[in-house]
């Protein structure tokens, strides 16, 4: 019997949707496995043989950086007898990936050039049976992979979520992203669904609750909406505060082109599936999900700052810590929700009040990616 609801409020996903390890693998191949992925900082892939592998849908991925300074990717799997080619998380390889099983040999473009006893099998073809491949695009700074034969369009999906977010299409340009560096990075195991964790991120009804130091700089979000309920809206710094600081003080060098609009302004704009994106005048953080499993996730967070920032002797560690306590706050937040997902109490699923609406459009866009439905058919 399905819950009567006061027009307040809407209801949620039901608790298996987080606990259930087929709605898990459904989303994996359905989602995560056909969808743009933001896989690692192209500024990692330093040199040519610098190669790291990372987790899509149910695939591991290897990244590599060629001799001509592209980057490739491609399923990490040896295509003779199927074994994983890289097994170490990161390194540089050289010029060739080489299989530890039975040597099967390939180069950084993924051709096989080499084999026991190769050269008395000339009907093989080195191209057919090198590495499979992945479609690759370089964005913000970026390496997005993309596992589908036929991936959908990159600027809708993808550059269009943050033109649908900041409602220009130059906006996102004017913070230079491609061109920081990374200042700090934390790696996250959170004890959590995936999902759980993006609707945390979209809203901020929970901002007056656990985010003191946050709704300090930014004193609307004790109001409970997010910045990302309003189209093209930035949550404006309080009146006494100087920087995106844990204490509200002055942070970095500014990004010199963003412009008045965006002075003085956080933005965020979440990417789906897996990736959000926060904007302030001074440094960029930029949060990428890896779901391991229906109850883990591993959230890779960058702080991005202006190469002056970091050549020169300015202090980034009141701008860090500000979002590493949002990070942790949240993230506890996420773990406290998961082991009530499958409580009886939650079977039914919970309910999202006016400033939380937004989170059920994610659930719907969840519900017709996983049962493969046309949203025009209802």
């Amino acid at each position: 019997m399905t819950l009567s609801l006061p027009q307040s409020l809407i209801a949620t996903l039901p608790g298996a949707s987080y606990t259930d390890p087929g709605q898990f693998a459904l989303e994996q191949q359905r989602i995560f496995e056909t969808m743009w992925f933001c896989a690692a900082r192209a500024d990692d892939l330093a040199a040519p043989g610098a190669f790291r592998t990372v987790p899509v849908g149910r695939e591991s991925v290897l990244l590599s950086r060629a001799r001509d300074g592209s980057i490739k990717a491609f399923l990490n799997v040896c295509r003779h007898r199927g074994a994983r080619l890289c097994t170490e998380e990161s390194g540089n390889t050289g010029r060739a990936f080489r299989c530890s099983y039975h040597a099967w040999t390939y180069d950084l473009d993924g051709r096989l050039i080499a084999a026991p006893n190769l050269v008395k099998m000339p009907d093989v073809d080195r191209r057919e049976f090198g590495l499979i491949a992945v479609h690759t695009r370089i964005w913000l700074g970026y390496v997005w992979v993309c596992l589908a034969d036929e991936p959908p369009s990159f600027e809708a999906d993808v550059v269009g979520a943050a033109t649908l977010r900041l409602g220009d299409a130059e906006a996102i340009e004017h913070y230079g992203i491609d061109r920081l560096q990374v200042g700090h990075r934390v790696v996250y195991d959170v004890a959590a669904n995936w999902k759980l964790i993006v609707e945390n991120f979209m809203e901020c009804y929970h901002c007056a609750t656990i985010h003191p130091e946050l709704v300090e700089v930014l004193p609307e979000f004790a109001g409970g909406y997010a910045a990302q309920s309003f189209v093209g809206h930035g949550a404006e710094f309080g009146e006494q505060i100087q920087g995106f600081t844990v204490d509200g003080s002055p942070g970095v060098e500014r990004i010199p082109t963003i412009t008045e609009d965006q002075d003085r302004r956080y933005f965020a704009i979440t990417v789906r599936p897996q990736v959000f994106i926060n904007l302030v005048p001074d440094h960029v953080i930029l949060h990428r999900m890896y779901p391991l499993a229906v109850d883990r996730t591993v959230v890779e967070c960058d702080w991005l700052f202006i190469p002056s920032v970091m050549a020169g002797d300015q202090d980034i560690r009141r701008s860090v810590e500000l979002f590493e306590r949002v990070n942790e706050q949240d993230f506890a937040a996420c773990e406290r929700c998961q082991p009530a997902m499958s409580s009886r109490a939650y079977a039914k699923g919970g309910v999202l009040v006016p400033s939380e609406h937004h989170i059920g459009e994610f659930h719907r866009w969840v519900e017709t990616k996983v049962s493969g439905r046309n949203p025009a058919d209802g």
